[in-house]
């Protein structure tokens, strides 16, 4: 099935002024390796002496033997041992992860520890001056839009997303967390255990934390704040309002290079099957996993980052987990294909029910970009916001932000300032650097491809209506309190309408007018029924 994973930070940008557009890394080393690209050249350099190091000594320990401006994406022990919630990471301390999907298995089955670039070619643009009218526009409107996301972080999000019901508590099933959420804020981070802020390559805005703690029983943290979806992985979702506690696991995750939501996911689904007695102390090694306890949290990131204890069963995430352990071991462990769902709760926002259902790598909520059915985007045919819990429209909705976001995020576009620019911005940019003449038309065409394309690789693979589904807690499970109290989304008809507004048939499997249409012929040969050679399963979710 389709994988994919994005990170921030500065990598990408060094790898474009190394000489170098993307990296297809085929086949796998005989020993381990890393990769250092600069001024075009690439050298394959032997990696024994740093396998087994975490993410933050390794990237150390390579800017020590080539140079220090050189920038930096590693996997760290749980990649190596094949951890398919294991991430790719870069920039050291400042710690920006690609890490959905378990791309950090990959390389490590690649025997690819890290890739180092050092770049400083000067990046074409076809229309220079153009382009910077456009980001003298545009950076002023950027910074005042994402004023909270400077002064907080992603952080800043905890409190309105409790209030809305959309912070997910005790694995998905307590709707009311005002009280732990309020100790776990950004505001409150801001406050106690901020150090500084982090920019990603050429941002105006600098909504990365570093924190530091140098004392009490979380002490030794320096680096990398815990971002929201963390601080809700870690931290709601577990019942931990300790957020020097949640600050440490974030940095542990971090050098194993895990991700912290798929981690956050597996030490509440081990939480909630101890408490209901389906694991033991003899599967745990005598520890009594509890709600709220951050020591277990702590504990535990330890094991899965390890492979070790009952951590060789949570390092590939609560599907293979709950298969394992069996009984109603499923019906805890929160997954879409395979992968567990980002922290916001289809409950408190209807569209991300068919978001998480349908997007090609599983409950991502990137695609759909759920906070814009709250906004008014009259250049995509809504002039008005969307009640966040009505069912009628959220298919066709979410099939235009899939469309629009899919090929803005293909654009390495931050999708933190979408808020603040208009698609027509978008353009702006896009034919300034490119010398095209794109207009919002070709443009979401274009995005329609992309959704096409991916998704006909996964009917290769088999997918189809059957698996474009959400977890039965979040169709069934209506929360007694809280902004999302009462609520559940009504998946199949928003799915329906989803299907009818793309052009699929009801099984979810786009139509060969549709193909034709976007371009597609060739894989008109690949719908059901014209397949010839079966598709083989992937090494990633």
């Amino acid at each position: 099935m389709w994988g994919e994973a994005d990170a921030g930070g500065t990598w990408g940008a060094v790898l474009k002024r190394a000489g170098f557009d993307g990296l297809i890394i085929q086949g796998t080393a005989d020993r381990p390796v890393y990769l250092f690209l600069y001024e075009g050249k690439v050298q394959i350099r032997d990696a024994e002496h740093l396998w087994g190091l975490n993410t933050y000594e390794t990237d150390e320990a390579i800017k020590a033997e080539t140079t220090p401006k050189a920038v930096i994406v590693s996997i760290g022990p749980a990649g190596e041992k094949l951890s398919c919630i294991a991430g790719i990471f870069n920039d050291g301390k400042h710690a920006r992860a690609a890490g959905r999907c378990g791309l950090g298995a990959v390389m490590g089955s690649k025997k690819l520890k890290a890739i180092a670039v050092l770049g400083n070619k000067k990046v074409p643009v076809a229309d220079p001056e153009r382009l910077n009218i456009s980001n003298k526009k545009l950076a002023p409107k950027i910074m005042e839009k994402l004023r909270r996301y400077r002064d907080y972080g992603t952080a800043g999000g905890v409190l309105g997303a409790a209030a809305l019901g959309d912070l997910p508590v005790k694995n998905w099933t307590v709707g009311s967390w005002m009280k732990g959420a309020e100790k776990i804020s950004g505001e409150v981070m801001t406050e106690k255990i901020l150090v500084g802020r982090y920019h990603c390559a050429s941002c105006v805005v600098g909504c990365g934390r570093i924190v530091k703690i140098d004392k009490g029983p979380y002490r030794g943290v320096d680096g990398a704040g815990p971002e929201y979806e963390t601080l809700a992985g870690l931290g709601s979702v577990c019942m931990v309002d300790n957020l020097n506690a949640i600050a440490l696991a974030n940095q542990l995750c971090n050098q194993y290079g895990i991700d912290t939501i798929s981690t956050g996911h597996a030490v509440a689904f081990a939480i909630e099957a101890y408490e209901k007695g389906l694991i033991t102390k003899a599967d745990t090694g005598g520890m009594e996993l509890r709600w709220g306890d951050p020591d277990v949290v702590i504990a535990l990131v330890h094991q899965i980052g390890k492979r070790e204890g009952i951590g060789e069963i949570l390092a590939d995430g609560v599907k293979r987990a709950a298969e394992k352990i069996g009984g109603l071991a499923s019906e805890l462990a929160l997954e879409v294909k395979g992968l567990e769902p980002a922290f916001h709760d289809p409950r408190a926002l209807s569209s991300l029910a068919v978001a998480y259902a349908t997007h090609p790598r599983g409950a991502c909520h990137r695609g759909g970009s759920h906070t814009m059915e709250r906004t008014a985007l009259p250049e995509l045919g809504y002039d008005k916001p969307l009640d966040r819990f009505v069912s009628e429209g959220k298919g066709a909705l979410t099939a235009v932000l899939q469309d629009y976001y899919g090929l803005y995020n293909s654009l390495k576009l931050c999708q933190f300032i979408a808020p603040a620019i208009a698609p027509t911005d978008v353009l702006e940019w896009l034919n300034a650097v490119t010398g095209w003449e794109m207009d919002l038309k070709e443009f979401l065409e274009a995005g329609e491809r992309h959704t096409n394309l991916k998704r006909m690789y996964n009917v290769r693979c088999g997918i189809s209506r059957k698996d474009d589904r959400l977890p039965l807690r979040l169709l069934t499970h209506k929360l007694e309190d809280g902004g999302a109290a009462g609520m559940v989304p009504h998946l199949g008809t928003m799915l329906s309408d989803y299907y009818r507004y793309r052009g699929w048939t009801q099984e979810g499997i786009p139509t060969p007018d549709k193909l034709r249409q976007l371009g597609l012929c060739s894989e008109i040969n690949h719908l059901p029924g014209n397949i010839k050679i079966t598709a083989t399963k992937t090494t990633s979710r």
